[in-house]
């Protein structure tokens, strides 16, 4: 009899255990600058278990139970006494059963100080990995997800790139002169078309096994670091994918917004892409719900930050994964959707906890006076606690300036003007910069395929006082002119990352003679920058254009950087008095290209259209 009495309590106890189908964060660490940690349960009725924990150290604060009876949120704290181990969560039920589940807390690698995040003195390699390289076959498929085919005709299904392609080609990237990788989301999207860009996650926790497994990401950051190189994490605030496992159990009735109307299969309300009105004086309050609260589109509902359960997840899992990982970055999706005063309190949650860090976000305006308003430093009554954001203010005069013809304030009169602007951020060397990247057309194809033009443009953004970023295939020239615009052209596959590739940009073979040309100028200008102390550190100065030439400086100590931008077709005679403050008189100068030594004197001769990429420095 007392047997039958144990097993059934041993039974009890295994049934109340299988009901967690979902424990979140997965796991913690002690050390901590923020001793709280609240845990999301998920299992059938674990709302009306009482949950119970001894384990020096740390202590149950408080239990919240959600509008579903499957949540049950626990708000613990870690004291700086608790040691690193396993420590038994405890449920029991009211019927009388119980559950165990164990949970670990892990010792940090490394203290919040040292994990240092890119700066000015980084190249980012922006990835999409489903189109880089294929380095492992076997992963293509799986079957147990909603997109069960590789459709490489399709330039919206997927290809078969991965975190193995990744690591295959580091020393491509690290050859090439690149200092830090960003790759598009790697969690799960499990969604019925479209899941290859990784923007609509399904799982905050899980590593898309189509991309391969959580210890391939962590091998993808720990031999990137071995090179130098070090890993951007690119995560989502603003939304999730419609096939997200919270979609068909929501914990409250708040956790995305306009959830009545989903739950009752009424016409949806999408956000007015308006981002102004989260700086605009007389903006309604109308017209900010919309921006904010709208889903981006009908396949990705739309989180509600406002949330107080929502805030704290979102919070912890980019800090999990900056701890499990190893990061040394994040770049934040569409960041001025979100509610704005939770992506203050997110970003500073994360600085907190890693002061040397660094997050980008996205914020899509020409506009710089948007730009501005988001970085930490600006005295607007609003602290982003942001320390870098994008711009595409100056993308974008770059592309006007070399296309337009030269006016008072066209032609390289943008390129110019768009700098002088630098006045207004609070630190213009922690703005981002780029050429292009996987939400708009390539480089090549905005500059209609001219090729001066192309290496005037990637010239300039790899001399200024930036953090810059190149998307992948740039240094290759790759296009989508046949549709400009089109995301799934601009996302198309690298040369060389599957086996029947017709050309190999990882080994030269089979390219262009101008693609050649165009990835070895890139090559020779990012493996000078990455060692420059001029351009990484320097001054900058720079003239007025005049007859279509222009000319920008970087200097420190004994080099000196100077690019001289020409836009005419015909060779030009380039009188050098104007530029006597440089101090370059009588002095030898490199092409930093070519290898071509010149003497600073009275002029120079531009022979052709295009960049010329001069220093001081000789080796």
């Amino acid at each position: 009899m007392k047997k039958l009495f144990l097993l059934f309590c041993l039974c009890a106890g295994l049934n109340a255990s299988s009901q967690i189908s979902k424990v979140e964060p997965p796991n913690w660490w002690v050390g901590f600058e923020n001793s709280s940690l609240q845990i999301m349960i998920h299992g059938k009725n674990i709302g009306s278990a009482i949950p119970q924990l001894n384990y020096p150290g740390v202590t149950i604060k408080k239990v919240h139970t959600a509008d579903s009876p499957n949540y049950l949120f626990i708000d613990l704290r870690i004291s700086d006494a608790a040691k690193p181990g396993t420590m038994d969560l405890k449920f029991n039920y009211p019927e009388g059963s119980s559950a165990v589940y164990p949970y670990e807390l892990k010792k940090r690698t490394k203290p919040g100080k040292d994990y240092v995040g890119f700066d000015n003195s980084d190249a980012i390699y922006l990835i999409t990995p489903d189109r880089f390289a294929n380095g492992d076959k076997s992963n293509d498929v799986d079957t147990s997800l909603n997109e069960k085919k590789i459709d490489r005709e399709d330039d919206y299904g997927r290809h078969g790139g991965d975190i193995r392609g990744m690591i295959d080609h580091l020393d491509y990237i690290d050859n090439m002169g690149f200092t830090a990788i960003w790759s598009s989301p790697l969690l799960i999207n499990d969604m019925k078309s479209s899941s290859y860009h990784g923007y609509a996650m399904t799982d905050f926790y899980r590593v898309d096994p189509r991309f391969g497994t959580f210890e391939e990401y962590k091998e993808l950051v720990e031999k990137a670091e071995e090179r130098g190189i070090k890993i951007i994490m690119d995560q989502v605030a603003n939304h999730i994918g419609l096939e997200h496992w919270w979609m068909k159990d929501l914990p409250f009735k708040d956790w995305i917004n306009y959830q009545e109307r989903f739950e009752k299969k009424q016409d949806l309300i999408f956000s007015n892409h308006r981002r102004t009105v989260n700086q605009d004086l007389y903006a309604s309050e109308a017209d900010k719900k919309e921006l904010s609260n709208g889903w981006f589109v009908e396949t990705m509902p739309d989180l509600n930050q406002k949330n107080p359960f929502m805030a704290t997840y979102l919070i912890q899992n980019s800090i999990w994964w900056v701890e499990a990982l190893g990061l040394s970055g994040i770049r934040q999706d569409t960041y001025p959707y979100p509610d704005m005063e939770f992506m203050s309190e997110w970003a500073g949650a994360i600085m907190k906890e890693y002061p040397n860090f660094n997050i980008v976000g996205e914020e899509w305006s020409s506009n710089p006076l948007l730009i501005r308003y988001w970085q930490e430093g600006v005295d607007n009554g609003y602290d982003s606690n942001l320390r870098s954001t994008m711009d595409f203010a100056m993308q974008s005069n770059i592309v006007r300036g070399l296309n337009e013809e030269s006016g008072w304030e066209t032609g390289l009169q943008r390129l110019y003007d768009g700098l002088a602007n630098d006045f207004a951020y609070a630190s213009p060397k922690d703005i981002m910069i780029f050429p292009d990247n996987h939400d708009m057309s390539r480089i090549y194809t905005q500059l209609n395929e001219d090729l001066p033009n192309t290496k005037m443009a990637l010239s300039y953004i790899l001399t200024l006082p930036r953090i810059v970023q190149l998307y992948y295939g740039t240094e290759i020239l790759m296009d989508d002119s046949a549709k400009p615009g089109d995301h799934g052209l601009i996302r198309t596959e690298f040369p060389g990352g599957w086996e029947d590739s017709e050309s190999n940009a990882f080994t030269g073979e089979g390219l262009r003679a101008e693609q050649k040309e165009m990835q070895d100028f890139l090559k020779t200008l990012l493996n000078y920058r990455k060692k420059s102390s001029a351009i990484i550190e320097g001054s900058t100065k720079h003239f007025t254009p005049v007859n279509d030439v222009y000319l920008i400086s970087r200097a420190k100590g004994e080099e000196t950087v100077v690019l001289i931008l020409n836009k005419n077709e015909k060779p030009v005679k380039l009188d050098l008095s104007r530029f006597k403050e440089l101090g370059l008189e009588g002095k030898e100068l490199k092409n930093v290209n070519t290898g071509e030594k010149i003497q600073w004197n009275i002029s120079l001769e531009l022979p052709a259209r295009g960049p010329y990429f001069l220093t001081t420095k000789m080796n």
